[in-house]
């Protein structure tokens, strides 16, 4: 079966579960043509053909208005859906996958993907968030953008079994629940002792990590207000700020410094390279991902410390991220935007450690399993 993959994301969680998923289905003997930004890393094992044709959305551009750079990402959104148009119609491709489902300005540059859909293109997408509360626009235009979004797809893949919210019926659309993977990046190079050697952190404090994009709803601020309650306790917070509709990093170590924990925390803002992800982990006891309520999703960051088998302190809504957790007692769960349960789980940690059971929790979610319940989708009606 031949399959083109659409990832117009260079970094982050959405682009490591693409590369992933499409090195599995390569595996299961699919011929993956892989639709990607120049920009998008190569070079890590990659089994599927890399057409780097899409434009890059994430680019750190300056703009004097805000106005300025909605036009501009907006520009490239609709580039991108459209060179996909051409490319499938060009290349005879008749199956299909967005590496993420996405409803924004969806009245656009949905119509020419349905009018590939009637003439026999199968659909599918990875729906990551299927609570789509994010709104964009006045509620009838997201609303809108939603069933615009669904209105082309024949296959939906979620990781928590779901009722999406189509807006409306959408008879032709499947959905189907595939685990989330473990993500692969290298083993650490450096000792423990030397990662907190350098990281000036004593080598029998208790350390947390917060991994990925610094972002509002990972509740950081909390976490650094929990930090007074146990001076044993140490934070590294590793990844880039997001965007600047974001809290920016001066914010948490303002705070940290506010309320005399700015010592005992450690500051990688920065885009980690796959070859000092490892050290992080191995230098740090447990993940924190602390989201907020409104977060429903599975977790990149999760599954990056299960490479490494580290357990976390996590929260967030009803979702995959809580289910999976307890379900393979994974770390311990708090309740979402609450500093007291924040405290009370810390407390927890360090009295009684998590004891995962890694090995189900391996063999239940594997890539394999992934790309085999996605490809049986694409093949059988």
């Amino acid at each position: 079966m031949k399959l083109l993959y659409y990832s117009p994301a260079s970094y982050g969680g959405i682009a490591d579960y693409a590369h992933e998923q499409a090195n599995a289905l390569v595996a299961l003997g699919v011929d993956v043509t892989f639709l990607c930004t120049p920009n998008y890393p190569t070079s890590r094992g990659e089994k599927y053909r890399v057409i780097p044709i899409l434009k890059d959305i994430t680019l750190n551009q300056k703009f004097s208005h805000k106005a300025l750079k909605a036009v501009y990402y907006i520009a490239i959104m609709l580039t991108n859906f459209n060179k996909l148009a051409d490319f499938i119609a060009a290349n005879h491709f008749q199956h299909v996958l967005l590496a993420s489902y996405v409803e924004y300005l969806a009245p656009i540059w949905s119509g020419s993907l349905r009018k590939l859909a009637k003439k026999g293109v199968i659909f599918g997408a990875i729906v990551h968030d299927p609570v789509r509360n994010f709104v964009l626009g006045p509620l009838w235009w997201h609303r809108w953008s939603i069933a615009c979004g669904y209105s082309f797809l024949r296959e939906a893949f979620v990781h928590e079994a779901v009722e999406l919210d189509t807006v409306r019926p959408m008879p032709q659309l499947r959905t189907t629940v595939i685990p989330y993977g473990i993500h692969q990046f290298p083993s650490a190079n450096k000792s423990r002792e030397e990662i907190r050697t350098s990281l000036n952190v004593p080598l029998d404090a208790k350390v947390m990590l917060a991994f990925g994009y610094i972002r509002n709803n990972k509740n950081l601020d909390l976490v650094i207000r929990a930090m007074v309650n146990f001076p044993q306790v140490y934070l590294i917070v590793a990844g880039q700020e997001q965007s600047s509709s974001q809290r920016p990093v001066d914010f948490y170590q303002d705070l940290a410094k506010t309320v005399g924990v700015g010592e005992r925390c450690r500051w990688e803002v920065r885009f980690i390279p796959e070859a000092e992800v490892g050290n992080l982990f191995v230098a740090t006891d447990i993940i924190v991902l602390t989201y907020s309520h409104t977060f429903r999703s599975a977790s990149s960051a999760l599954n990056t410390a299960a490479n490494y088998r580290k357990p976390c302190i996590a929260s967030a809504g009803e979702g995959s991220l809580r289910s999976v957790i307890q379900k393979y007692k994974l770390g311990i769960w708090v309740e979402p935007d609450d500093l007291v349960s924040l405290v009370k789980g810390i407390k927890l940690w360090l009295k009684s450690p998590p004891q995962p059971n890694w090995k189900n929790y391996f063999a239940e979610n594997s890539w394999l399993i992934n790309a085999q319940l996605v490809m049986n989708c694409f093949k059988y009606v």
